[in-house]
């Protein structure tokens, strides 16, 4: 497989985690689990292939997508197709990203996947028409990045204050959600409602994403692992609690996900379907 990612510019480096093309995918499985990570997503597919995503129990297909589509920001875990031979292109937003290119409250696409014309109207379709036209990776980087820039309205960002919050549950334990939450000046009716206009979800979504997240590094590789202290480590109740969580977040409880050896694979993707 080819995998490109293109070095991003300012003042997009604020708004965008990572652009990225990656072409000749060869999978050994046709669906596959995504965990959520706080990120929205801009997919553009290059190669004809119609996606889907999945009832989470059935695994039935509950959606279809093609072209262009946007993913938002997801409180559960997502189950999506793989192909043999696909080629993309994705944007991947910061949690704050969305509303300053997007100029969309985040909370009207919180878990969902929808068709990107519904957002952008057909000149999506027509810049998608342009990378298709172009041969070399870093052209079609500088298309999307020029478009971005165009989008962007900075005076669209959240406040420093409110950035502030969401830099802190990302870096302390959840055992400091109270504090981080104490420390916003005004109420928290008015930050979970700035959470959602600007982000997407509230708060406690985020840091929870989080903290699981960080369970899946940790975790990553690491053999005799005791989910008791685990547990306890990150600030859950009870065992109980930590696996109501886990399964929520992947889709698993503990030791299905490791007897499937997923904390062998990369941290948020995990194949349902692998053959043998």
């Amino acid at each position: 497989m080819r995998f490109e990612t293109h070095t991003i510019v300012q003042p997009l480096t604020a708004y965008i985690e990572a652009i990225f093309h990656f072409e000749g995918f060869q999978p050994d499985h046709s669906i596959e689990r995504v965990v959520p990570t706080g990120h929205i997503f801009i997919i553009f597919e290059l190669d004809g292939f119609e996606r889907k995503t999945f009832d989470t129990t059935t695994l039935k297909a509950n959606g279809r997508y093609t072209k262009v589509w946007v993913s938002g920001n997801h409180s559960k875990h997502l189950s999506i197709s793989a192909h043999q031979n696909s080629e993309m292109l994705v944007i991947q937003l910061k949690p704050f990203g969305f509303y300053p290119v997007m100029k969309q409250p985040a909370i009207e696409l919180s878990d969902k996947v929808i068709d990107a014309q519904a957002l952008f109207g057909t000149t999506i379709l027509d810049l998608r028409t342009q990378l298709l036209h172009q041969k070399e990776v870093t052209d079609k980087f500088k298309i999307v990045e020029n478009w971005l820039l165009k989008r962007l309205e900075v005076s669209k960002a959240p406040s420093e204050e409110l950035l502030e919050v969401l830099q802190q549950l990302r870096l302390q334990p959840f055992k400091n959600h109270t504090a981080i939450i104490a420390s916003y000046t005004k109420t928290q009716k008015h930050l979970i409602s700035q959470f959602k206009t600007y982000f997407g979800l509230t708060p406690k979504v985020f840091h929870r994403i989080y903290r699981f997240n960080e369970i899946l590094k940790q975790i990553q590789n690491k053999q005799d692992l005791v989910w008791s202290q685990i547990a306890h480590g990150f600030g859950y109740t009870d065992q109980s609690h930590f696996i109501k969580e886990f399964k929520e977040f992947s889709g698993f409880n503990p030791q299905a996900f490791l007897k499937s050896d997923y904390h062998k694979e990369e941290p948020n993707f995990f194949p349902l379907d692998r053959k043998g």
